[in-house]
């Protein structure tokens, strides 16, 4: 809260006659007699008035104060504040193939990923933000859309088996850009991750940067995957059982991809690795569109004068009725 014409709070010093006067003139103001003894009056209890005989008083001051604070214009903040402008579209490219199911990550690699890239849309309240998943092969699962609710949900159907085997990676950027190209956002962005190296798809991952980087997309790369071997769940005769498999991540066609695109390329060791990633790559997004803009000015009087009104009337009504005092 500021005031715009905060030199008419000037205007209290006159209260510090007003007090004093009141002060000096309290015993004058009543009625007296004399009488030739008190004994009396001395067993006499004090009633509830006489401890509200001051209160009148007290109402007019905060009046008083009240009506100078509304004079004095307070108004909103008128400082200048960082704000993002609408226009972030976002497509979030995610590898569903068998090799998420491994377990270097809690529960695995591919439920790790589906909580913290929740996390990361719930953040994201004015973004249109759109789901592509890939294996072998790459399907839309939600495009771009401000409601996250349905995003979230079909984000949580996400499963392995849903579409064939395989790591097609240029499929699935390809996808993604094929989502973003028509989009006038201001920013457009894929956050692509993966956890193994391009083996199938009729589109190479670099060719797919390369159109990535005419329609001005910026690419975020993650390679999911702890280092050396991880465990993963294989089918035998006797149930499931664990194994440990190499973790293969193709870390330079990654980094290549992010560099052509203007992005950056992050690998994700755990879940807290994971969850940093994409604290970061939030705060790069707003960064690259933040703005310096004025706050809206409001006038704040109609309160004080309000409450001035009140303060008056009950000074008024108390003066006439309860505490009214007989010559």
């Amino acid at each position: 809260m500021e005031f715009a014409n905060p030199q008419y709070f000037y205007l209290l010093l006159l209260l510090i006659p007003l007090i004093a006067w009141y002060a000096l003139k309290d015993k004058a103001a009543h009625a007296t007699i004399q009488v030739s003894t008190l004994k009396g009056f001395n067993a006499s209890k004090r009633t509830y008035k006489y401890y509200l005989r001051h209160l009148l008083f007290v109402f007019r001051i905060l009046s008083i104060v009240l009506l100078v604070a509304a004079i004095a214009r307070p108004q909103s903040s008128n400082r200048f504040q960082n704000t993002t402008t609408e226009g972030i579209d976002i497509i979030m490219s995610l590898d569903i193939s068998s090799s998420m199911l491994a377990r270097d990550f809690d529960p695995d690699r591919l439920e790790a990923a589906k909580d913290v890239a929740i996390q990361f849309i719930t953040g994201r309240e004015e973004d249109k933000i759109g789901l592509v998943i890939f294996s072998g092969e790459s399907f839309t699962q939600c495009p771009l859309t401000t409601d996250h609710a349905v995003l979230i949900n079909l984000f949580q159907d996400i499963h392995c088996g849903m579409i064939e085997d395989g790591t097609a990676i240029g499929l699935g950027l390809a996808n993604a850009v094929n989502r973003l190209k028509d989009s006038h956002a201001k920013s457009k962005v894929i956050i692509l991750l993966t956890d193994g190296v391009n083996n199938q798809g009729e589109i190479a991952p670099l060719t797919a940067a390369e159109l990535a980087e005419t329609y001005g997309i910026r690419v975020y790369t993650i390679g999911i995957g702890t280092q050396g071997t991880a465990p993963y769940p294989v089918q035998t005769a006797f149930g499931i059982s664990m194994r440990n498999m190499p973790v293969k991540i193709d870390e330079e066609l990654l980094g290549k991809i992010a560099s052509m695109t203007g992005g950056q390329y992050f690998r994700a060791t755990d879940n807290n690795k994971l969850k940093a990633i994409y604290k970061e790559i939030d705060q790069l997004e707003k960064s690259k569109i933040e703005v310096k803009q004025y706050s809206t000015k409001n006038e704040e009087y109609l309160p004080f004068l309000l409450l001035a009104a009140l303060f008056l009337l009950m000074e008024i009504a108390l003066r006439n009725s309860i505490l009214r005092n007989i010559p």
